[in-house]
């Protein structure tokens, strides 16, 4: 039984968060969908600490941010599927 890297709430979510110390760049992560228990697969594109976003798709700046199947926030950069979605690329949306 393999253990997941990233788990994701919902199947609207387009991010997803690292439940790992130590995720390296290029790992194949096993993400699971807590909803419904299901998996897929998705390459880290850099290194990101625990409890940090992934995109789960390719993100444009002015996209809204879906977590928990609710909006989270605005992205304010291009983010790349598989990339780090931290506050350099994502902000909230009550200021």
């Amino acid at each position: 039984m393999s253990i997941p890297q990233l788990l994701v709430h919902d199947h609207k979510d387009n991010v997803g968060v690292v439940v790992v110390e130590g995720l390296t760049a290029g790992t194949e992560m096993l993400c699971v969908v807590t909803h419904d228990n299901s998996s897929f697969q998705l390459v880290a594109n850099d290194d990101v600490p625990i409890g940090h976003k992934i995109a789960l798709k390719d993100l444009s700046s002015g996209d809204t941010a879906i977590k928990y199947g609710e909006d989270i926030g605005k992205f304010v950069a291009e983010v790349k599927k598989g990339s780090h979605v931290h506050v350099q690329n994502l902000k909230t949306k009550r200021w």
